[in-house]
Formats: C-alpha cells, structure tokens, sequence
C-alpha cells in the first residue's frame, strides 16, 4: 500500500510542477511579475512562497516540525525576485527539496508522527496537507497566467470544445 500511495502521490506532484512549468513557458519575463491589482500576489511571490514553505516543510521532514525556526513566511510576500532565472532556481530549489524528502521514505517511515507547527500528523497527512497547498498555488499560477495571455493561452489540458 505505501508503496502505491508514494508513487501515486509523486506522479501528482509531478503533474502540477509540470503544469507551472509549462504556464512559466508560455509567459514573458515580466508577465512574471504581474498583479490583477495591488493587494493580488504575482506568479514570482507565489512560487516565492511554494519555495519557502517547501524548504521548511521538507527539510529534515520526519525529524523536525515543519514550520522551521529560519523560515520568513512574512517576506515569502514581498516582491523582490527580479528575474526569470531567480523565480526557477527557486522553483527548482524547492521541488528538489521536496522530490529529496518523498524519493527517501521508507515503508517503516509511514508509522511516524510528523509535526507541522506543533500539531501532529501522519506521514500521508502530512504529504497530503501539502499537496493540497501546492496544488491550490499552482491553479493560481495557471489561472494568472491564464489572464495574461487571454486568447493567446495554450491549454494545458483538454481545451473546451467550441461551439
């Protein structure tokens, strides 16, 4: 069974990077950084906070809570990512912390108790609370970028038929 559940769950996550990736490729530079209106986060501040909340959730994930002491969750909102290249080092970074920490576990893994902000959770709760996270910021992503490029969007999935 963990088995099945790990494989399952890295091919979703693997799905909605995938699916960020390819809403990053159909955007310019500094489509990258745009708001609907000031108070709304860019496609940068979003992966900006997918990246420190990745970091702090996947780094030692089984040995320490998940809302780590260094993390800066207020400046994860703060737009100062100035470049294509920063915003996917930092996907990447991020990704790559969390791809390390799933590629690890082991079937006894699954018995433990993991915290996040002092409450406890199963592992699958655990991996499942994120994935619900990372998934919901992706849709962000997608539909942000979904705006911006309007009637020159490429679907990423089974466009609508028209009619």
């Amino acid at each position: 069974m963990y088995n099945n559940y790990l494989a399952s769950i890295l091919k979703l996550f693997t799905y909605y990077k995938n699916l960020g990736e390819k809403t990053f490729e159909q955007l310019q530079d500094d489509a990258l950084f745009w708001t609907y209106q000031e108070q709304s986060n860019s496609i940068a501040v979003i992966v900006k906070h997918i990246w420190g909340n990745m970091l702090s959730r996947w780094t030692d994930f089984l040995t320490t809570d998940g809302e780590k002491s260094w993390r800066e969750r207020d400046a994860e909102f703060i737009n100062d990512i100035t470049t294509r290249e920063e915003l996917l080092e930092k996907w990447q970074a991020g990704w790559s912390c969390l791809f390390t920490a799933l590629n690890n576990l082991q079937e006894a893994d699954f018995n433990t108790t993991v915290y996040i902000r002092n409450e406890p959770h199963t592992v699958i709760d655990a991996i499942n609370r994120q994935f619900a996270h990372y998934a919901y910021h992706v849709g962000q992503i997608v539909y942000i970028g979904k705006m911006i490029q309007q009637n020159n969007w490429q679907h990423l999935s089974i466009p609508a038929k028209k009619m």
